[in-house]
């Protein structure tokens, strides 16, 4: 039988599900700060690198269906708490690969446990979102972008006092996983009705989000290089310390919070075409920076630019996913296929073109793309003659 949830249990799992965001994001940007000590200590070549680094978007593509499953079968808060923790596990496994083809198989377990943990939370903030009647959702993703921020920072302290990536990350990883078991006990325990069909494995994305899906492949792409390789591009191409080089990464998670956590006023001001072309072109002067630093103080301003121009632009295209066609939750699967597809292959291309040429020539693919928004960005324009939404039910089980 339906129960009403009340405000203050809503009040409870809004602010459970904004720290299981932020823990979500800790974990990967304690992880980005430390690449280029994984890197080192392994020896890598940057087209080894890169092939090691597109392991967690190809495993968290084929793991994320399985989500659902595990949602489906236990219910979401312990869905939730059990993939969590298994993300937070799997942050001390990179650093203790003892060679490539283990850190290969250790970043795809990191790589599955973020995907299904991604899919389980933001389920849960939408069911929240739903039921208190207004967007949360661009806080929750600033919010992981907070926590990515926060992590970098004693990423970025761990590097520069020498600490040895194995005992930062084992550290990290004890630290968050507490974190983010005792923030799971606020979240809503959603569970499917008793006659619901387990959700499917596979669905095509209709062509309507094509257009929109290949917007956001811009701006992910720029994003996993940015993620992946800030450190890595101040290392090897300006000869930064190793502390310098993490704060790369801070620059850019810095940004791109700040931008997110103001995103929905930009948004609301200037409305989504114009936001995103904007965007687009605050990432090329970052990316152009990028591509002529010789220096750390040259390539810190341009990875914190590329940060700002993308920041909002995948959240504007999951929100016009759902006005794109009758079956929203469809379109938006979509354009979460075509985005994750970017994460895919931006280390790889990222690395194979620094091996035949250099880092700097990849970064000039990073800003065309970047680039490319300016001109793609018509894509997210609603088309506002629609029927209008049904009221949002505030009865549901849980």
């Amino acid at each position: 039988m339906p129960t009403t949830t009340t405000a203050p249990s809503l009040r409870r799992a809004r602010v459970a599900v904004a720290l299981v965001f932020a823990v979500h994001g800790a974990v990967a940007g304690s992880f980005a700060t430390r690449i280029p000590a994984v890197q080192h200590r392994l020896q890598l070549s940057p087209g080894q690198l890169g092939v090691a680094l597109v392991m967690p978007a190809l495993a968290a593509s084929i793991a994320m269906p399985l989500a659902g499953r595990i949602t489906h079968r236990l219910g979401a808060r312990a869905a939730l708490r059990l993939l969590l923790a298994l993300y937070c596990l799997a942050l001390t496994l990179p650093a203790i690969a003892p060679g490539l083809p283990w850190l290969c198989l250790a970043l795809a377990l990191f790589g599955a446990s973020a995907g299904m943990t991604d899919v389980a939370m933001n389920a849960e903030g939408v069911e929240v979102e739903q039921r208190l009647g207004r967007s949360i959702m661009s806080g929750l993703h600033g919010m992981w972008s907070a926590g990515g921020l926060v992590a970098s920072v004693f990423g970025a302290l761990a590097a520069r006092q020498h600490l040895d990536a194995r005992v930062h990350l084992a550290l990290a990883a004890g630290v968050l996983l507490v974190i983010g078991q005792l923030v799971c006990t606020g979240l809503l325990d959603v569970r499917p009705q008793p006659q619901a069909e387990a959700p499917p494995r596979f669905a095509l994305p209709p062509r309507s989000a094509v257009a929109i899906g290949l917007v956001g492949f811009c701006a992910v792409f720029a994003e996993g290089a940015g993620m992946d390789w800030s450190g890595v591009y101040l290392h090897d191409v300006t000869h930064a310390a190793a502390g310098t080089a993490a704060a790369g990464y801070t620059a850019f998670a810095l940004t791109m919070t700040a931008a997110r956590l103001a995103g929905d006023a930009v948004v609301r001001r200037l409305g989504p075409v114009r936001t995103v072309r904007l965007g687009g072109a605050v990432a090329t002067v970052g990316g152009v920076l990028v591509v002529l630093a010789r220096t750390s103080a040259l390539a810190i301003p341009g990875f914190a630019l590329l940060g700002i121009g993308i920041a909002v632009v995948v959240a504007l295209a999951f929100a016009a996913a759902g006005h794109a066609g009758p079956n929203p939750s469809l379109a938006i699967a979509g354009v979460a296929t075509v985005t994750y597809t970017s994460g895919l292959v931006a280390p790889a291309i990222v690395g194979a073109l620094a091996q035949a040429t250099s880092l700097s020539v990849s970064f000039v693919l990073v800003t065309a793309l970047a680039a490319a928004l300016v001109v793609t960005a018509g894509a997210l324009r609603q088309d506002t003659r629609g029927a209008e939404r049904a009221p949002v039910p505030t009865d549901a089980r849980v």
